[in-house]
Order: C-alpha cells, then structure tokens, then sequence
C-alpha cells in the first residue's frame, strides 16, 4: 500500500476559507450598485470580519459612506489558483456574503477601511459546494503555509523536478498507468498534492506529512521525510515525464 492509499487528514472547511483568503492577492467585491477588484489589502480577523482597504476615489468608498443605515450588502468573492501550471488550476472559490460598513476612524494615510459583517460563507471544490458556519469560520486558523505554498511548490518545479518524480513512488502504481506529467498541485499541514495528467485526464493524490506541521519551517523536514519514504520504495513505474 502506498502512502497515497492511507486516509489522511485535511484542512476543515473553515481552514480552507481562511487560508484561500489569507493567500489571495485580490477579489472581487460586488453590490447591488457596483463592483471592484481591490488588490492585497484585506485580512479576516479573529472574529470572522473581513477587513478591507479599498481606494479613496473607488465607488465602492461612496457607496458604503453614502450608504443610508451606513451598511452595504455585498458578496466579496476569492479564487485559488495553483501556482503551478497544472490543468485546471482553479482549487477552490469562496464567497463571503454580508454587510459592508466604515471601519474606524478616518485614516491619514491614502484609502478608506471597510469592514464586513459576514452572514454566509461558501466553499467550492472538485468535491462539491459547502456552507461553512460562521462559528467554524471563526474558531479555525488559516494554514501555516497558506501565504508561503506557492512560492513553495513553484520552486519545486524550477528547482526540485527530480524530486517531484521521486515522490511517485509513494503513488499506488494503478494510478501511474498512462501518466504523461506529474505536479505538486498543493500543499497544506497535512500533506502535498500531486497532480497527475494523463493525456485527457488528470488525477490527485495526496502525500501525507508523518506528522501535521505547525510553523512554516518544518515543511522542508517533513517533504525530506517524504522524500526518504520514497528512495527506500523500489522502482515500480517508468518515471513520468516532469514538469
């Protein structure tokens, strides 16, 4: 049995919203009037709001300050994105549904603070579409490798592609059959995901860590281990061709 047969732990549905938030570089934010892609400048607090900085000249800034009870109803939409060059590259999309409102005081350095009240919380993946609480969204923490995976899993493939092949072995040789390109499509506490393609098809699996890391730094020790687990397999496919 390979390591990618065992049943392995995986980020919560709240993890998942909060680390597709803490990586994302924009959104979108849509009201029933207007609609805008602020870029790198939001961060969901501990207790479940979403704060944004929005430019002082975005019609987004008027709408909420012209707003009559001071609040906006809005969905702010996030979408991750493998950073590898993998097909179907869309992992996950989250949507936060609420109300928009000031935040603070009127700051003197160039933008305007909004904050969202969330009501609704969506998740989609390939294994379908969930709402996710607003105490589990709250309680749950953003994994430690959220703002740090794809400068990670890039340079596995600049850097690493033997590598990236050596972990193949871990892989139940069934799925191998017919693999033309394989990549690290994801990585979180728990493990890496590979992506492997066939020539009209792809397939995931997932490479448990020994143990779930809790800091960013352990991932080097804990891909090593992986790494080792499989120089000790033998040979049971023809490598794929690499990334």
């Amino acid at each position: 049995m390979g390591a990618a047969d065992v049943c392995t732990a995986r980020p919560t549905n709240g993890e998942r919203v909060r680390s597709v938030v803490a990586a994302a570089g924009s959104l979108m934010v849509v009201t029933d009037r207007h609609s805008c892609e602020p870029a790198g400048l939001h961060s969901l607090d501990e207790r479940g709001r979403l704060c944004l900085r929005v430019p002082d000249d975005c019609a987004l800034a008027a709408e909420v300050a012209l707003a009559p009870r001071g609040i906006v109803a809005a969905r702010l939409k996030f979408t991750d994105i493998a950073p590898t060059t993998a097909r179907d590259r869309v992992r996950a999309r989250v949507t936060l549904s609420g109300w928009l409102g000031p935040a603070g005081p009127v700051s003197e350095t160039p933008g305007v603070d909004v904050r969202m009240d969330i009501a609704h919380a969506e998740l989609v993946t390939a294994e379908g579409t969930v709402t996710v609480g607003l105490d589990e969204l709250t309680l749950a923490d953003a994994d430690p490798l959220a703002v740090h995976e794809a400068d990670m899993l890039t340079h596995l493939v600049d850097v690493h592609s033997d590598e990236v092949a050596l972990l193949t072995r871990l892989v139940d040789p069934r799925l191998m059959q017919g693999v033309l390109r394989v990549l690290p499509l994801a990585m979180d506490r728990y493990g890496i995901t590979l992506r492997l393609e066939h020539a009209h098809a792809q397939h995931d699996v997932r490479l448990p860590f020994a143990a779930p890391l809790d800091d960013a730094a352990e991932a080097g020790d804990r891909v090593r281990t992986l790494l080792a687990a499989a120089r000790a397999c033998p040979r049971r496919h023809r490598s794929p061709i690499r990334p």
